[in-house]
């Protein structure tokens, strides 16, 4: 058997099956595209569902690929086995309607036993019990003896997402020898045991299964295969597990000189280096895709991966940052065939240290307030957590619930999950906020299906054409005319209208009969490739099968042009001035703006909005040549163009071109010269979701208009603050000096009369078991007027429980604090003020010496405030 590393049997694999004509693909993307099925890749075939079913595709119906991969369901036995992993590459050879069981079975058994020189004796096959033709494969072809091919069920060798291409498949196992069994003489693949390591796994891709469950049998059936790459390692290199191959071997290296703890020593510290060294790869390449930390969806498998890495890593005593420099020679082990992790080291270290500082400020407090509810419930002999309070520790600590649960599990416990999403269905119904669109009609939601397809554009030349009106909808059904006051829809044999497509909105113009005129509201296409027209009747009647004129609106077309080509301009500064992990996540182009979101994990300060504007009307000045040409996939991948995923694996893609400075994938309309965008100016830039940003812009005569509407605000802020116009910013400054000059004199005046008050104050001081409680109300006092109150009445008495409240605006303030010596007793203001600001329809927390809430009603103000001696009594903070 060859000894051959991860990366040399990648590249082995890879080299194997181009010799055998196929494509050899890059791993796509952790994160899928236009596939709402899966949360993430987990499997060498996900990307490629498309191509099986015959909806997109290849140069060549074969293709292999080394596919990065991220599978979550198992992730609490990570680190307790040495076989269960998030990460991990699937090698694969795949078939679309090309080949099928006998070449697939036929290489597979090449490449072990010629490539890898496995011994033939030790390997195994399974089948799936009803699969005659792959069974006299293996034997009659192969040479593979009856007994070392095994008949397994359905839950053994058929191999299915929840949707999509699949079938029965073929698995090869290697036999590691009898210290890896269980000892019974009857042991064979399908057993339990670790002596028979499945590594290959060959589904004859027959059937396509839809969302009800029903199995179609593919017209062309297709092969995908699977490999684990760390498994075919663990067999090239003959070690015990996964986690002693030589790529993860180095991570673990890096782990145990940060612990100062050797691996193979001590069971639970294993553990703790395994999830580490799992987690971490899983980190790198999840971030490398554009996958930022959030409450959820696949930026909450990243979180919790994060956030276990470094719970892990306490347990085995790095208490400082480490994840980084863990995650380093994760990248130096990879770059070579996942480049872009070096490219983005800056980026990936700066989004996980900024999770790790994150979870590091809540991580103590939230282990603190969870070990001493273990405690409790231990003493009590309770077996299960409240749901209440995990989703205390959630809301209060951000300490993720699957935490909780992991831990809770290790110290014999349960939680109570039903009441915890319980709780989270309450919060997110207070917190909900209805948001409701205009709610105005619009012609093109009215969807027309037809069996025309592919209507002729004309419009990337001109914006006049002659054409023949082919059908007329109104009200989404087909008629011959339209009047007068007519809404409807009209398809053309060819247009010079550009349809709504890839974020540029749909022209506007007219269309023009002998016998009537109607104006183009919209231009949409319909998913047969129609372009639908939809109008309203201005003049007499539109008839079916006339001669039209169509004309489009040249001022709104070419100012939405602008806009189009100043986002390609803009995609371009913004990889120069960000870096090159900036992709298009969406966009929109009309005539009045442009709207440009993309994938980025943090807020663009202003000195780098300033130069990506700057950079952008540079581009714009010097008068760059647009061209636009229609290629090969190849070709434009040698030019450099970027694009989106739809247009990948097309035969022929169109290429906007403007210099050499941007090469994109396009089917819009753009400018001839750069220059005739006139001016760019960035008007807000903001955060839309978890890792995407969106800038919004204008160009040409709007960023005029926008320029003369400052000046002109800006002169009438002159007069106001009687100032001219060069002295407007320091008179402004000025008079926001003397303002909050006075607020402060304001502000003392207040505290001043409410101080003198605070001698009165203190003569409701209560005494509860030798401690000293005061509550007051105040009214018409903001939470920093109440914060300098509490400190100063605290002060004064000394050792103290201090709970005080204001109504203002109809709201309630209430406020919380502890001297040490009684904190150090167990009493907690967090605590406290959430209990009492319960009362009044609010909630808050804090620390154990000082905390705020909020409520809602101050009707309860006198009620709250009562409670805090009974919380006291009951010993409720002890």
């Amino acid at each position: 058997m060859r000894k051959l590393g991860m990366n040399e049997l990648r590249t082995e694999f890879l080299e194997f099956f181009k010799e055998k004509n196929h494509n050899i693909l890059e791993s796509f993307s952790l994160v899928p595209v236009n596939d709402d099925s899966l949360l993430l890749i987990n499997a060498g075939m996900a990307p490629l569902k498309d191509y099986f079913t015959g909806i997109k595709k290849m140069p060549r119906n074969r293709a292999a690929s080394s596919q990065k991969c991220i599978r979550t369901a198992d992730i609490d036995m990570v680190g307790k086995t040495a076989r269960h992993g998030t990460f991990f590459e699937m090698l694969g050879n795949f078939s679309f309607g090309d080949y099928f069981k006998k070449e697939a079975i036929a290489w597979a058994w090449e490449f072990m036993t010629k490539v890898m020189e496995i011994d033939p004796e030790i390997l195994w096959v399974s089948v799936y019990e009803e699969d005659d033709e792959a069974f006299d494969i293996w034997h009659n072809e192969i040479g593979v003896p009856k007994d070392r091919i095994v008949r397994l069920g359905k839950e053994d060798n058929f191999w299915e997402l929840e949707v999509g291409p699949c079938g029965p498949c073929s698995e090869i196992y290697v036999d590691r020898g009898e210290k890896y069994g269980c000892g019974d003489l009857d042991c064979k693949p399908g057993c339990e045991c670790d002596r028979f390591m499945e590594v290959w796994n060959l589904v004859f891709t027959q059937f396509n299964k839809d969302e009800n469950g029903v199995y179609h049998p593919l017209e062309h059936p297709n092969i995908d295969t699977g490999m684990g790459l760390e498994r075919l390692a663990l067999v090239s290199e003959d070690v015990n597990n996964i986690f002693e191959v030589g790529v993860i071997r180095n991570i673990i290296s890096t782990i145990e000189e940060l612990s100062g703890k050797e691996y193979n020593k001590d069971e639970r510290v294993d553990e703790s280096i395994r999830v580490i060294s799992d987690h971490v790869r899983a980190i790198v390449f999840l971030v490398s895709d554009g996958v930022v930390p959030s409450n959820e969806g696949r930026g909450y498998v990243l979180r919790r991966l994060i956030r276990r890495a470094i719970r892990h890593g306490r347990l085995i005593g790095i208490n400082d940052e480490f994840v980084t420099k863990v995650a380093k020679p994760v990248i130096d082990s990879y770059k070579g065939n996942y480049p872009e992790i070096e490219r983005d080291q800056e980026r990936i270290f700066k989004i996980i240290i900024a999770e790790e500082d994150k979870f590091r400020e809540t991580i103590i407090q939230g282990l603190e307030r969870l070990n001493s509810l273990i405690e409790m419930y231990d003493k009590k002999a309770l077996k299960t957590i409240d749901g209440k309070e995990v989703f205390r520790l959630y809301d209060t600590y951000g300490f993720p619930p699957d935490l909780t649960k992991e831990i809770a599990s290790e110290n014999q416990l349960e939680i109570d999950e039903t009441g915890f999403h319980e709780m989270m269905k309450e919060q997110r119904m207070r917190s909900r906020e209805s948001r409701q669109d205009d709610g105005g009609f619009h012609s093109s939601e009215i969807i027309i299906e037809t069996e025309l397809k592919n209507t002729e554009f004309t419009g990337y030349n001109n914006m006049m054409e002659q054409a023949s009106i082919l059908e007329i909808y109104k009200d989404g059904v087909m008629v011959e005319s339209l009047s007068e006051g007519d809404q409807g829809a009209i398809i053309t044999d060819k247009t010079c209208f550009y349809a709504e497509s890839g974020g540029q909105v749909g022209d506007i113009g007219t269309i023009n009969t002998t016998g009537g005129k109607a104006k183009v509201l919209d231009t949409q296409k319909n998913a047969s490739g129609a372009v639908i027209h939809y109008v309203e009747v201005m003049e007499g009647i539109i008839r079916s099968n006339e001669s039209a004129g169509l004309l489009v609106d040249e001022d709104a077309r070419k100012a939405t042009m602008k806009n189009h080509s100043a986002t390609h301009l803009l995609h371009k500064a913004l990889r120069k001035v960000l870096g090159e992990h900036v992709n298009q996540a969406g966009s929109l182009v009309d005539k009045n703006r442009l709207r440009f979101d993309f994938s980025h994990y943090e807020a663009i300060s202003k000195d780098q909005l300033m130069e990506i504007e700057r950079i952008v009307n540079e581009l714009i000045e010097n008068n760059l040549k647009v061209t636009f040409n229609e290629m090969s996939l190849v070709d434009a991948n040698k030019m450099g163009a970027i694009g989106l995923f739809e247009d990948k694996y097309k035969d022929i893609v169109r290429v906007v071109a403007m210099g050499e400075q941007s090469i994109e994938l396009c089917g819009g309309t753009h400018v001839n010269q750069t220059s005739e965008i006139q001016m760019f100016k960035i008007l807000s830039e903001s955060g839309i979701a978890a890792g995407v940003r969106r800038i919004e812009a204008i160009t040409g005569h709007n960023v005029y208009n926008y320029l003369n509407n400052l000046q002109n605000n800006l002169e009438i802020i002159a007069v106001n603050l009687k100032s001219n116009l060069n002295d407007v910013v320091k008179r402004s400054q000025h008079i926001v000096e003397e303002l909050k000059e006075k607020e402060k004199q304001i502000e003392k005046i207040k505290l001043s009369l409410k101080s003198s008050s605070i001698d009165d104050i203190l003569k409701g001081v209560a005494e509860v078991q030798g401690i000293k409680i005061l509550t007051h109300k105040f009214d018409d006092v903001d939470m920093d007027t109440l914060k300098k109150l509490g400190d100063q009445i605290r002060d004064k008495i000394g050792s103290a429980v201090v709970v005080l409240a204001s109504q203002m605006d109809g709201k309630v303030t209430f406020l919380a604090t502890v001297t040490k010596d009684l904190v150090k007793e167990g009493i907690n203001a967090g605590n406290i003020v959430r209990e009492v600001s319960k009362i009044a329809g609010g909630n808050g927390g804090g620390r154990p010496d000082f905390a705020t809430a909020g409520g809602k009603d101050v009707s309860k103000i006198g009620e709250a405030l009562n409670t805090v001696i009974k919380l006291i009594e009951m010993g409720i903070n002890k």
